[in-house]
């Protein structure tokens, strides 16, 4: 197997191309059934340097923070809206940042653009944080739990979720994405969240059971690293894993909202 066809996904799924269409249509009607919504609220300068929010009704008993996958490479939060429909169900606020794309920005940059967010986010909203990402994402948000990503908000997060998360980022720099993220061994160590101690944050990995074998393998190293819990999920693949977030009552949200 070559190190592009172990980081493949959409190859390996059936229909799985399908899913990118089917994300773009829930995603556009859930934000037209959504009457308070802020989209695009500026935490910077640069063009995708904004975020989505989704406020609560009423008081809101915290807010949810989902940053989307996509290799660093492609991907808005205007895709996954929908996945703001557990959070709002259960009484919470959702906010879903948005970052500079690869090769416009190297991946350290976009941890940064994502520390930024969840800091002007926090300056907007009250009580706790729960930050959950896939993927890429779920690679940002692990890096959010790093010892030296320590913020003003961080005593605020009482978990994080990552979701089928980039953990060594080592083995990209050998798929022909890295012509494209531009990694190199200094940045992939630097990066990637087994080689940091963790915050003292409570931190929980899901991954699908049905996912390709180097997704489940990132999976059991952060794991392995930061002796966080681990969650398996029965035979979900890499895309309909996240579908859990859509409903406040699946084994995912109870686990995030803990």
């Amino acid at each position: 197997m070559t190190p592009d066809q172990a980081y493949a996904n959409a190859a390996f799924i059936p229909d799985g191309e399908r899913y990118y269409d089917l994300w773009e249509a829930k995603a556009a009607a859930f934000r037209l059934g959504q009457d308070a919504k802020l989209l695009g609220v500026s935490y910077g300068a640069g063009s995708r340097q904004s975020f989505d929010m989704y406020p609560a009704t009423g008081t809101p008993r915290g807010t949810v923070i989902v940053v989307h996958g996509g290799y660093w490479m492609a991907g808005s939060p205007a895709m996954f809206s929908h996945l703001a429909a557990g959070a709002l169900a259960a009484g919470y606020a959702c906010a879903m940042p948005s970052h500079t794309l690869a090769p416009d920005a190297c991946i350290s940059d976009i941890t940064g653009e994502v520390g930024d967010a969840i800091t002007a986010i926090a300056a907007q909203t009250n009580g706790p944080l729960f930050l959950v990402g896939h993927s890429a994402g779920g690679h940002l948000v692990a890096r959010m739990a790093c010892a030296d990503m320590a913020a003003d908000w961080s005593p605020r997060v009482h978990r994080i979720m990552a979701i089928s998360p980039l953990s060594d980022l080592a083995p990209l720099m050998e798929t022909t994405m890295n012509d494209t993220l531009g990694i190199d061994a200094a940045e992939a160590k630097h990066e990637s969240p087994i080689h940091h101690a963790a915050q003292d944050i409570p931190v929980t990995v899901w991954v699908g059971g049905g996912e390709r074998p180097a997704f489940l393998d990132q999976a059991k190293w952060l794991h392995d690293a930061w002796g966080c819990d681990l969650t398996v999920e029965g035979e979900k693949h890499h895309f309909d894993v996240i579908e859990g977030l859509e409903d406040p009552t699946s084994a995912m949200m109870r686990a995030l909202l803990a």
